[in-house]
């Protein structure tokens, strides 16, 4: 086997599903994903009028159509991500660009999270955990947290939010669950994750740096084709 070196690059269109017009803002996940996984690189959008993301059926039912015509947008891209727990219209994309490898936000976290414990905790911003976790962790939510006072990702911008998320992370803990997953991109966009680690001695699978994981995956995938083995 040939194992010289290949140096190959990934392009990855990411679509947030919170609208901003402040672009540095939309790239804070891209941003992310780059600064720790060498090789990709990631443009960012967000979609239109969603000024509270995505928290609630209504919500997601307006913003389906927009992340399937943003990723129609991006089909010189080798890869896109729907940076969303809930990896709202992913399956939507699979079925429009066959060819065009997809994830999101939850199905990553949750295989991630599988790697270190068959009891997950989880911790979100809605009623119920997303529906990429129960679909893709059935049986395996030993606990699903919401966040008090928190209701839509924005909200987890402010001081309680983020000690709410403490809060959650501490009674997941004292339940006995062998891992947290974090079941809200927003809680990526703090970067609470370390902090949680730090406070739980838990291991912590942030929804972005999962997403990440897959994207290099992808990339590696791409230096094989490429080698001519």
């Amino acid at each position: 086997m040939n194992n010289k070196r290949l140096d190959a690059s990934l392009d990855v269109g990411l679509i947030r599903v919170l609208t901003s017009n402040d672009q540095y803002f939309v790239d804070t996940h891209g941003r992310l994903i780059m600064e720790n996984y060498p090789g990709i690189n990631v443009e960012s959008i967000c979609i239109p009028d969603q000024w509270e993301g995505i928290h609630d059926d209504e919500t997601l039912a307006k913003a389906l159509p927009k992340i399937v015509e943003a990723a129609q947008g991006f089909a010189d891209k080798d890869m896109i991500l729907v940076s969303c727990a809930d990896d709202p219209a992913v399956d939507m994309i699979r079925e429009e660009m066959p060819e065009m490898p997809v994830t999101g936000g939850g199905e990553t976290t949750v295989a991630m999270a599988l790697r270190y414990s068959s009891r997950v905790g989880v911790i979100g911003i809605t009623d119920r955990p997303p529906r990429a976790y129960l679909s893709n962790a059935e049986g395996k939510i030993a606990l699903y947290e919401k966040i008090n006072q928190v209701n839509s990702t924005l909200d987890l911008l402010t001081d309680e939010g983020k000690r709410g998320v403490l809060e959650c992370a501490r009674r997941i803990k004292e339940a006995g669950c062998g891992v947290i997953a974090l079941a809200c991109t927003g809680m990526s966009t703090i970067g609470i994750a370390g902090l949680i680690e730090r406070e739980t001695g838990l291991p912590v699978v942030d929804p972005v740096i999962a997403e990440g994981a897959f994207a290099y995956h992808e990339l590696i995938r791409k230096k094989y084709r490429n080698t001519g083995d």
